[in-house]
């Protein structure tokens, strides 16, 4: 039976190298993008085709810039000859407050949050069969938290769902398109946050604890797969009861 082929934009580390790690684990040959840790994402091929005997690919490309995108995913239709399941992982934030944050700055956060996901969605899609899959990772931030400190992402994460919805209106019946809505977690995005901050935050969750990204990566792997095959157009929020 052929492996089915997954891609996730950033996905050397954190959510998105654990993603790679969790539908290689299952079978499926995978597509690792980066756009400067090329180490990092050679270092994750390497281990993933060693421990469970895929086929890996690691391309660079900044999923904002449209003609990247371009060369990007007939690459994958070449070496694979099609994309099961798109993973729109790719984000930045630049925690700056309102009066902080330039305008460079929340133009960037948007085009890689928000545009990058429209551009290769539009791109894979060309290429997808009936029944595949794109997952968006989205954050709480664009549901029910408020965080001033970085407006920029906020705002990129509500747009992210909003264009889950329409993708999964614009896509139907062939393309099912979801995101999650995660909350905190335990990844180098939030490693460098003070320690008090930390368990104040740590206090509200039901759970009393952040995140695994290997946790995140199943319930991932759950929205690509025939066990949700009639999910579409959702934002599952993923924050441990917060």
């Amino acid at each position: 039976m052929e492996n089915k082929v997954v891609l996730v934009t950033g996905s050397t580390r954190g959510i998105g190298k654990a993603t790679i790690i969790e539908f290689a684990s299952k079978g499926y040959n995978v597509v690792i993008n980066y756009i400067s840790s090329e180490k990092e994402a050679n270092e994750l091929k390497g281990f993933v085709e060693d421990k469970y005997g895929i086929k890996a690919l690691a391309i660079k490309c900044d999923v904002s810039n449209e003609e990247q995108v371009k060369q990007l995913v007939p690459t994958v239709i070449r070496e694979f000859g099609k994309i099961d399941v798109l993973v729109n992982n790719a984000g930045i934030v630049y925690d700056r407050g309102f009066e902080e944050i330039t305008v460079e700055e929340f133009e960037r956060t948007l085009k890689v949050n928000v545009i990058g996901a429209f551009i290769v969605s539009r791109e894979v899609s060309k290429y997808m069969e009936n029944g595949s899959t794109i997952i968006n990772v989205s954050s709480t931030n664009g549901t029910k938290t408020v965080s001033p400190e970085c407006l920029d992402y906020n705002i990129s994460k509500i747009g992210l769902q909003s264009l889950t919805r329409d993708l999964a209106f614009q896509l139907k019946p062939k393309i099912r398109v979801n995101a999650i809505a995660v909350g905190w977690a335990d990844t180098d995005m939030n490693k460098d946050l003070p320690r008090d901050y930390i368990e104040e935050e740590m206090s509200k969750i039901y759970l009393e604890r952040f995140a695994e990204p290997s946790e995140i990566a199943k319930t991932i792997y759950f929205l690509g797969s025939e066990e949700s095959s009639y999910i579409n157009g959702e934002i599952l929020t993923i924050d441990g009861g917060y």
